[in-house]
């Protein structure tokens, strides 16, 4: 079955093959150059500038040139001119079918049979025939001086017949006219010896007028020569006298500009002194300055070191006092509340004893109530000392710690300024002991006790000391 198909499709294949070439040998096309005159059953058609197809034994087809054709125009007889003269002419035309389908089946219907040649000598008859009319309306002055007006009326005498072939004339142009009796040779001989004459006159009056010129240019060059040596003559006095003055001047200018220049040099080198010592002044005075912003700047990191050491310091002892007397009033409410609670307690159990029991109880009660606020109050005398105490025994760390940053300095300069306070390392010694008396204050500040207060209280507890222990041990 595929073996069938596949003879069927190149059977179709070479079928359509065999039609395309047929069609392509039908196939006639024309090129610009050219026309096709179709003729046949469907009558005549005219194919220009694309192609037909051609059907065999029944159409048939001619070309017909549509190219320019360039051919000599001379009649063989002289052609008489209107004066009688016998002059023979030779001219070139260029002419070529029309392009529109009327002209070129006009020109089929004259010249498609027929060769080139015989085209080419009934249009020459035609041609030379119009030329023997025209040049027989002229003169021979005017064919020879005027070939383009000959050329026109060929033109525009010819254009009706040879339109009446399909024909147009491109151009038409007149080479050569002459004649056997030297007519146009002796045309001109007035005109030259009329020109030769005229010529002769010219260059005698030109002679003369040059003559002329040339004495009168002479005299003209003499006086001008003669003033011209007068005037030399001055300019080179007064060139001489100028140039005198100017070296007299030159010569001022010169002494004036090199005492000038002297001047100036001294001056100039004056200054330079003078510029050099500042410039050194400057640098050395850049100098001091540099070192002293230097040092400034060590003396600023130093006490921004110390304060930050100072202030580490007082942050740590004053929050491990303020913790450590916290605790110690905690310690001291929470006996004293305890002591509340068992004198409460003692009490209610005395009174459920009985009223005969009341009376002691409760003065045992009141006795142990004062015996607990005294011991309550003793308590908070000794809650100060203990703060104060603390205080105290931490000032040589406090001032131990402040003197921590001097100790990891390697080295230490000081700059005095001289006002009239302490200089030196007295100055530094001065600020750590302002530094520390400022812990009092700090802590009388973040505390709210004083510490005239507090140390009154320990004296006050000295003095009162027998009684102390002796309610210590009532209690």
């Amino acid at each position: 079955m595929s073996g069938e198909v596949l003879i069927i499709a190149a059977v179709a294949v070479i079928s359509l093959l065999a039609i395309i070439m047929a069609v392509a040998t039908l196939f006639r096309k024309a090129g610009p150059h050219e026309a096709l005159i179709v003729y046949g059953l469907r009558g005549t058609r005219i194919v220009k500038g694309k192609g037909t197809l051609i059907v065999p034994m029944i159409e048939s087809y001619r070309q017909l040139s549509l190219q320019l054709m360039s051919f000599d125009v001379a009649p063989q007889q002289d052609v008489y001119t209107r004066q009688g003269v016998a002059v023979t002419v030779e001219a070139v035309a260029q002419i070529k079918v029309k392009s529109d389908p009327v002209s070129i089946q006009t020109a089929a219907e004259q010249f498609l049979t027929k060769s080139d040649q015989a085209r080419e000598g009934l249009i020459r008859l035609v041609m030379e025939g119009h030329l023997r009319g025209i040049i027989g309306q002229l003169s021979v002055e005017q064919i020879v001086k005027e070939p383009e007006m000959v050329g026109d009326r060929m033109r525009a005498t010819c254009a009706e017949d040879l339109s009446k072939m399909g024909l147009e004339v491109i151009s038409f142009t007149i080479r050569e006219v002459r004649d056997q009796n030297e007519y146009i040779t002796n045309m001109g001989r007035p005109d030259i010896a009329r020109i030769r004459r005229d010529a002769d006159v010219a260059a005698a009056e030109a002679e003369r007028d040059t003559t002329i010129k040339r004495a009168e240019a002479m005299r003209e060059a003499a006086i001008a020569r003669a003033r011209a040596d007068q005037e030399r003559v001055l300019a080179e006095a007064i060139s001489m006298a100028a140039q005198a003055e100017a070296e007299r001047d030159l010569e001022i200018k010169r002494a004036q500009y090199n005492e000038l220049v002297k001047r100036q040099q001294a001056q100039a080198d004056k200054a330079y002194e003078i510029q050099a010592n500042m410039m050194k002044q400057q640098v050395v005075l850049e100098e001091v300055k540099i070192r002293q912003v230097e040092k400034e700047g060590e003396v600023r990191v130093q006490e921004a070191e110390i304060l930050r050491h100072e202030k580490e310091l007082i942050a740590t002892v004053l929050k491990s006092v303020e913790v450590e007397r916290q605790r110690i009033e905690m310690l001291a409410e929470a006996s004293r509340r305890k002591m509340t609670i068992e004198a409460e307690g003692s009490a209610a159990a005395t009174r459920l004893q009985g009223e005969a029991d009341a009376e002691i109880t409760l003065k045992k009660g009141k006795a142990e109530a004062e015996a607990m606020n005294v011991r309550a109050e003793a308590y908070q005398e000794w809650n100060q000392a203990a703060v104060v105490d603390k205080l105290i025994t931490g000032l040589p760390e406090m001032v131990r710690a402040m003197a921590a940053p001097l100790a990891n300095i390697d080295k230490i300069t000081i700059v005095s300024t001289g006002d009239g306070h302490s200089t030196g390392m007295s100055k530094v010694t001065g600020d750590m002991t302002q530094i520390a008396a400022q812990i009092p204050v700090l802590f009388e500040t973040l505390s709210g006790m004083k510490m005239s207060d507090l140390l009154g209280n320990i004296k006050s507890i000295k003095s009162n000391g027998s009684s102390g222990p002796t309610d210590g041990r009532a209690s």
